[in-house]
Formats: C-alpha cells, structure tokens, sequence
C-alpha cells in the first residue's frame, strides 16, 4: 500500500509553517485559497502546510505542491538571471537548488518522498 500524502510530507514540515498556517484558518483565513496563493509565489512550505489542514483529494494535494516547487525553481533562476546581470558573475548554487527543485516536483508527482536539502533556504 502506498503512502498517504500526509505520511509522506507531514514530517519534512516545520513546526512553525503549521502554526501560522493554522493561525491564518483560525483568522479566518481559506485555506485552499491560501495553499494555492503560496503555490504561486513559489513556497512550498506554506503550500504543504495548509494542504495538510484541509480535506482534498491526494492527487490534488500532490499537485499543488509540486507546482509550488517548480514555481520556487521559475523564480529563483529569474533571481539568478538578475543576480548575473547585476553583479557580472554567475550564481551556480541558485540555480542548482531550482533543478533541486525541480526534481522534487517531479517526485512528487510521483507519489515518493521528497529529499530535502540543507542548503535550500528560499
């Protein structure tokens, strides 16, 4: 039997995105509303944590989550676009992290686990 998509997730999530997640729904926040808003601006961590607050199907949960992914990965190589320009150098381990990124997107569609990286701190 497979993995649920709270087994698989829930544990990567810090304490601290659920607390303002939940903060945000008792507030009166919509809590899909917000985990697509998240999404958009490409951070997966707030998307996760109110995905997991809410009643949605897996499918629908999983991707929401790989799109905040790959939109974290759009926007940081757009960073490092300008970082580029900016500075007259290149930013490897930006763009690194957005293949990360990527490739976490892409296990997620999947329904496996996705592996953190200590050195992402988006």
């Amino acid at each position: 039997m497979s993995e649920t998509f709270e087994e698989l997730y829930a544990q990567q999530l810090k304490d601290v995105f659920k607390t303002q997640a939940q903060q945000q729904i008792d507030q009166g926040a919509d809590a899909l509303a917000s985990s697509r808003a998240y999404a958009e601006q490409g951070k997966p961590e707030f998307t996760l944590a109110f995905l997991l607050l809410i009643d949605l199907p897996e499918g629908e949960k999983r991707e929401l989550l790989a799109h905040s992914y790959e939109r974290r990965a759009v926007l940081s190589e757009q960073k490092a676009q300008q970082l580029d320009i900016q500075f007259h150098r290149s930013f490897p381990l930006i763009k690194l992290d957005a293949q990360k990124d990527r490739q976490a997107a892409r296990s997620i569609r999947q329904g496996k686990e996705v592996r953190t990286s200590p050195t992402q701190n988006h």
